[in-house]
This record gives C-alpha cells, structure tokens and sequence, in this order.
C-alpha cells in the first residue's frame, strides 16, 4: 500500500510506521489520519510483526499536533458536529491502543498537544534528550480530546495540563511521561534494540499480554473516562472563550505566526 502523509518499513518482525510531514512539523492533516488507521490495520494483520514503532521524520519533531492551518478557516460547528469530530479523532489515536501488538512512539524533537495524545496511546513512550513535551491545549483554549494523562501520570497531570507547559525530556522522565530516555544520536538504534527483544517473546504471549494490561484500565473505567473527556473537549471548543477567539481572529487575518506571538506574549512574562 502506498501512504501520501506516512512511511512503512519492516525490518525483521519490527515495524517502522514514520510520519511523514516534516514540512509541517508532521502536524496531523485529515488525510494522515485516515491513512495511519489504514496503517496500523495493516500491520496488525500482518503475521510477520510482533512491534511497531511509532516515529516522526525530518529530526525537528515527532509531531507538533492536528496542522492548524488546515483548519484556520474551518467552518463553525455546533457541540453535536464537534463531538462528531473529535470522536472521529479519537479513533485516530486509540487504533494504537487497539492494535494487538505493543506499539512503541519514538520521540525526537517536538511532540505537543494532538501528538502527545497519539503518544500517550501508545505502550511505551521513548525520547530523546533534546526533546520537549507538552500538553498545549489549555494555551489554545481547548480540552484534550483523547485524555489519557491521568492513567499514565495519575494527579501529577494537572500541572502538565494547566499550565500548558513544554517539558524538557528530563522532566518527563521524571514524572513518568516517557520510559526512557536517549541521547538524540542513540535513540533509533536503542529503541530498535529493545524492540528487537520485545520481537523474540512469542506473538501470542505478548498479545495477550497487552490484552490483559489494557483490560486492566478498562475495567476501572478508562473507557467511561474518555467518553467524559471526549464530550468536555466538545462542550468547550463549542462555548468558546475570548482568548481562543482572539487568537482565532489572529489566525484568520494575520496568519498562525501572528496568533502564536500573542499566545506566547501572554505567557512568556511568567515562564
């Protein structure tokens, strides 16, 4: 299968799934999504991968999130439409939950808002030590639509999602947000290493494995928890408020450059 916005390699049961749009920081567009659920199907299908791992082109960023530019001039939906999409992204992100086999993110660089939400779906979550993580969505107003934060990080996510900080890759080791962490030039040889080993435990073991750890969370009411996340996310984006629609004005007349300086002029006194 051929992928416009995505990478596909194998390499001895390890599968390598890479976003690709480094133009854009691989910011996630309408058609990477689809394709990345098409792909994630594909490899679960395919009897000769045990792993996957998750990774970013261009060395700038693992992902910077859903591309804004895309939908700058998006039309105005109501709570149902909203709801609609962000259910639709959901899927995008919980395909790697659902998927039977473990699935690493390799991070390098960037990975914020939209992308730490596909990331934290994931199983494991490696980095390098030049990256930097963060939970940008109250900085634009808005909810995280897949929130996944307080199973991984438990209370210590609500400074992470107030503030809207970015974290250097230290300090999400620290916490408990990646596993591990690399230097930038060792990153895809370790991951790949420990992948490798992850390759060798029997396919049927290691699925019913992460069956058994994912049903874990669900019976404590994982599912329940995202379909509440999933609605608050829906009901704010809806209601709005007056520093998303400034820096929706911003977007809309002066370009995203310009919104971003406002955001971070109002945060920058402070950081």
């Amino acid at each position: 299968m051929t992928y416009q916005t995505l990478e596909l390699a194998v390499d001895d049961r390890v599968a390598r799934l890479t976003l690709n749009r480094p133009e854009r920081m691989n910011a996630f567009s309408d058609e990477l999504l689809e394709e990345f659920k098409k792909a994630i199907a594909v490899i679960d299908n395919d009897k000769d991968v045990r792993v996957v791992i998750i990774s970013g082109a261009g060395g700038k960023a693992f992902s910077a999130g859903y591309d804004l530019q895309e939908t700058a001039n998006a039309p105005k939906r109501s709570i149902a439409e909203l709801h609609e999409r962000y259910a639709w992204q959901q899927t995008f992100n919980m395909s790697v939950w659902q998927c039977s086999k473990p699935v690493i993110a390799m991070i390098d660089g960037y990975c914020l808002a939209g992308a730490l939400e596909l990331a934290s779906c994931c199983d494991i979550r490696y980095c390098s030590d030049t990256s930097r993580i963060g939970a940008l969505e109250a900085r634009f107003g808005g909810g995280m639509g897949t929130l996944m934060l307080p199973w991984i990080l438990g209370n210590k996510c609500r400074e992470l999602v107030y503030t809207g900080d970015i974290l250097p890759a230290a300090e999400a080791l620290r916490i408990g947000l990646v596993d591990r962490v690399f230097p930038q030039v060792d990153l895809a040889a370790e991951t790949m290493k420990i992948a490798k080993r992850m390759s060798r435990v029997a396919a049927s073991c290691q699925s019913w494995n992460k069956r058994a750890i994912n049903q874990t969370f669900e019976i404590m009411g994982l599912d329940l928890a995202l379909r509440q996340g999933l609605d608050a996310a829906s009901i704010l984006r809806a209601i709005g408020s007056p520093e998303r629609e400034k820096f929706d004005e911003l977007r809309r007349n002066e370009g995203l450059s310009a919104a971003l300086a406002w955001r971070k002029a109002l945060f920058s006194p402070f950081e």
